[in-house]
């Protein structure tokens, strides 16, 4: 007799679980420096409405397939398309998160590191941004320290997921997730009451229509889908997790709108801060590890905010990170019957092993240089995130317009949301259009590759 399917204790639990699997290192930085640097509010305006058309009915899509199978992504979709090749689809969506976490947990274990380094007071020698460049890349560099930071990461990440659903994905959601959420807005607080703030707020939300271009849109198209955890398989993994009380629109929404409003919480924390002590808004990466361990011991109470930024983002990463291995976890779990722990420990630390080869590349033991100037670390990065992540997206468009259905999608929608009336050529033609522009930012990047 197989083992009763967790579920999430509550609406909330998943709410702050998907939210925080949404919510990555990328929502602190990369989202304001985008829109910084094409259009300010213009090109918000723009993301906005492209979350709404790409983001929000893939989303929807693969939180309805997690619920409708209760099944990890491969088990899903061969569940919904018996005896064809759709599996292949989840097989990608593991594959993805297997790819991600295998470097994305070497960027936490440098939040990890930042965090520790601010609580130490090290910031103080950074009087320049000089300096902070130089201790970023001595770091990075080293063989040793990072390596240890990303294992470390890896841990936490591990014993989370060993916990279970309720006891480990959902407690902690319910405690990082406010956490990250109450520092957030102390860092927009100090950053709104220092002088020259309102340049940063210009800088961010006034539209300025003369940056945007097509390349902006593209940009702003890719963020949106990216962003949310798409393509990934995790959604269709927490999703399997929800019961059929549950209401999909309304939960969507309330992740779209947290993993939102963060990124534009952190942008007016982050450039508030950066104009009013007349640093460079344009350095993009850099900013998070090289400019504001600068910043902040210019700032007053600056040490204490300092320690507030690098542990948010170690925050962030970890809510990420969880979600991450949690849908490699699943798979085998369903499909292997392996128990948690089991496939917990182990995959976990295989993807950690695979991370430590990716943290080596930065440090000159990269095992790609025979071939290519890039490393290991930066080829997972680009693998993932501009072929992976799009190709999943789009095919799981394609398979709820031609394999499951629009009329069983609307129909499982229904269940828990019988308040709101889905319209089937409308949803038909929001598919097609999401189908279409996930396929034009994947076509786009692969021939920019082969051009």
């Amino acid at each position: 007799m197989s083992k009763p399917r967790e579920h999430w204790g509550s609406k909330f639990g998943f709410i702050l679980a998907a939210a925080g699997s949404a919510v990555g290192l990328g929502n602190i930085w990369k989202y304001p420096h985008m829109a910084g640097q094409n259009g300010g509010g213009a090109f918000t305006m723009v993301y906005l409405i492209c979350i709404l058309i790409v983001g929000l009915p893939i989303l929807l899509a693969e939180i309805s397939i997690g619920r409708h199978t209760q099944l990890n992504p491969v088990g899903a979709f061969k569940s919904l398309s018996k005896n064809s090749n759709w599996k292949l689809v989840g097989f990608l969506g593991v594959a993805s998160a297997f790819t991600i976490l295998s470097f994305y947990s070497v960027v936490g274990g440098w939040t990890l590191k930042y965090t520790f380094l601010a609580l130490m007071g090290a910031f103080a020698e950074f009087s320049a941004g000089q300096g902070a460049g130089e201790a970023f890349n001595q770091f990075i560099m080293n063989p040793i320290e990072p390596v240890f930071w990303h294992l470390v990461f890896m841990g936490l990440c591990i014993l989370i997921i060993a916990q279970g659903v309720k006891s480990g994905i959902e407690r902690w959601s319910k405690i990082l997730m406010p956490i990250l959420l109450v520092i957030l807005l102390v860092l927009v607080f100090r950053g709104i009451t220092l002088d020259g703030a309102d340049e940063g707020l210009r800088f961010l939300f006034s539209p300025k229509w003369s940056d945007l271009n097509a390349s902006s849109i593209v940009l702003a198209l890719g963020h949106a889908f990216f962003t949310i955890s798409l393509g990934m398989g995790t959604m269709i993994t927490y999703g399997s997790y929800m019961d059929k009380k549950s209401d999909l629109l309304q939960s969507a929404l309330w992740v779209i709108g947290l993993d939102t409003a963060i990124a534009l919480l952190a942008g007016i924390a982050i450039f508030t801060a950066v104009f009013a002590l007349g640093q460079n808004p344009a350095e993009g990466p850099g900013l998070i590890f090289v400019v504001l361990p600068s910043l902040f011991p210019s700032m007053a109470g600056g040490a204490i905010f300092g320690i507030m930024f690098f542990f948010l983002l170690f925050v962030a990463a970890l809510t990420s990170a969880i979600s991450i291995l949690e849908v490699v976890t699943a798979y085998f779990i369903d499909e292997k019957g392996w128990s948690r722990a089991k496939a917990t420990y182990i995959f976990g630390g295989v993807i950690g092993a695979i991370g430590v080869i990716a943290s080596l590349s930065n440090s000159g033991y990269n095992i790609l240089s025979p071939i290519t100037d890039m490393t290991f670390m930066d080829l997972m990065d680009k693998v993932s995130s501009k072929y992976m992540l799009p190709l999943g997206g789009m095919l799981t468009a394609v398979f709820v317009l031609v394999r499951w259905g629009i009329s069983r999608f609307v129909d499982e929608m229904h269940v828990g949301a019988a308040w709101f009336k889905f319209s089937k050529p409308v949803v038909t033609t929001i598919f097609i259009i999401s189908g279409i522009v996930v396929a034009y930012i994947f076509v786009r990047e692969l021939l920019a590759v082969l051009g």
